[in-house]
């Protein structure tokens, strides 16, 4: 992993915890400090959180932890799957290539991979959520349509609410490795309606899916 990876993941930690509360500034001298690292990866981190939506600017060029509520990012989860679940039936009904049933299962056998470990490191924490993030961008772009995505990425400015920001549990390792296998389940099994043109299906499925990333805000929150 990347050392701007590891300071993206330790940043994003330090807000969920938080660590860096609502509001309060984000600057790169005292991170790094704080961090152990130069001010180099700090400068690259913060715009990539930023568009995560978990800071935003402050001042000409600095930025600060969003402000938001639970029910706000509960809120942008249930939108996002409903508009999510509309770019997969919209798949499943059209049919799709081989190209992307291929790019869906590479993504499928990454989550694999890191769940055969039968742990969640740092290291696996990141892997997951750039996959988790990658599975999600390739239905959303193969439905084709503009105005939902930009829906979509509305909902994602709300804090935790993109798939690239999953709430990792720290005191509760073992639930939050059931809950995100289970939920790698789900991407098994939306895949497989997609492929077998079953829109329905694949629809719902995407509803049921947003509820277990709901359920590891929960578990985060009680930490």
């Amino acid at each position: 992993m990347s050392q701007q990876t590891t300071v993206i993941v330790q940043l994003r930690e330090m807000i969920l915890q938080g660590q860096l509360r609502p509001g309060e500034r984000m600057p790169e001298t005292e991170l790094a400090t704080r961090l152990g690292v130069s001010r180099t990866p700090i400068r690259q981190a913060l715009p990539a959180l930023a568009q995560e939506g978990l800071l935003v600017p402050a001042g000409k060029r600095g930025y600060a932890v969003r402000a938001f509520t639970l029910e706000q990012t509960l809120e942008a989860l249930q939108l996002r799957a409903l508009l999510e679940g509309v770019a997969a039936r919209t798949l499943a009904a059209r049919g799709v290539s081989d190209e992307l049933l291929e790019a869906l299962k590479q993504c499928l056998q990454e989550g694999d991979a890191i769940f055969a470990q039968r742990t969640l490191n740092k290291d696996a924490e990141s892997r997951y959520a750039q996959m988790n993030e990658r599975f999600h961008r390739l239905i959303i772009d193969a439905a084709d349509s503009p105005l939902l995505a930009s829906l979509i990425e509305r909902c994602n400015i709300v804090p935790f609410t993109a798939p690239l920001s999953i709430a990792f549990s720290t005191s509760s390792k073992d639930r939050m490795f059931d809950l995100l296998f289970y939920a790698h389940g789900q991407h098994h099994n939306i895949v497989q309606a997609i492929e077998q043109r079953q829109p329905e299906r694949a629809e719902f499925l995407f509803r049921e899916h947003a509820h277990t990333q709901e359920q590891s805000q929960a578990l985060h929150r009680a930490d």
